[in-house]
């Protein structure tokens, strides 16, 4: 079972299901303090100790996949896609702490979410870095791991940030880097094809409270705050 639990932690009054799964989605929707947890969830202490648990198993990376593969049947689609759209967000953090820096482009100071995406807007790839690192130092760490649970990839779509990396991405991945450039030749914002699916993607980040900024001391924390969001969007596919 996904959300099971070893004999040493099986006498609960509570239900890991509604009690605590609903608790952590809770927070990552409202944004609350984890020890402002209203009385109906489980208690606080609870509630964050499976979130660092399932953090440190990978549970939820493990669960999500499956259910983005589910939303894709349910499609009449591949349960795996064949090619992803890559893209950084750049997203200021709090005082907090932990790893960040300063983007100069985007004028924040903070961290970046890389993401992988396909067609849906599900998520296949995550890391959470410093905003001032380029998009390149991060597009292998971003992807390596994709390519080991996902047998048909072929091809990348990215935007200009990634011009460069077309020979790495063929070696190391034997994947297909294009790089997609604007049809529009006008200043300002334009939809690019392909990239505008990862752009959805942040914009569904924008409902949820505890994804407007980085609150997150750890960025593994923060990874993890993502793909509970992304699992409640791909849950709301099925029902």
């Amino acid at each position: 079972m996904l959300f099971s639990c070893s004999t040493q932690y099986c006498k609960r009054s509570y239900s890991l299901r509604y009690h605590v799964l609903d608790a952590i989605l809770y927070v990552v929707k409202t944004g609350t303090q984890w020890r402002m947890l209203p009385g109906e969830f489980a208690r606080w202490r609870a509630a964050h100790y499976y979130f660092r648990r399932w953090r440190e198993e990978g549970r939820i990376l493990c669960i999500l996949s499956i259910t983005s593969r589910s939303v894709r049947r349910r499609t009449g689609r591949h349960g795996e896609p064949s090619a992803l759209i890559i893209d950084c967000q750049s997203v200021p953090s709090t005082r907090v702490g932990g790893i960040s820096s300063f983007d100069a482009f985007k004028k924040v100071n903070g961290r970046k979410r890389h993401i992988a995406a396909r067609a849906q807007g599900l998520l296949w790839g995550l890391v959470v870095h410093a905003a001032g690192d380029h998009e390149t130092q991060w597009a292998l760490q971003l992807l390596a791991p994709v390519a080991s649970r996902l047998d048909r990839v072929e091809t990348v779509f990215a935007d200009q940030a990634y011009q460069g990396l077309e020979e790495t991405f063929d070696k190391k991945l034997d994947w297909t880097l294009e790089v997609v450039e604007s049809d529009d030749d006008e200043s300002g914002f334009s939809v690019d094809p392909k990239r505008w699916i990862a752009e959805r993607t942040y914009g569904w980040f924008g409902g949820w409270r505890r994804l407007d900024r980085e609150y997150e001391r750890r960025t593994d924390s923060s990874e993890t705050m993502v793909r509970f969001a992304m699992l409640r969007i791909a849950l709301n596919r099925l029902d």
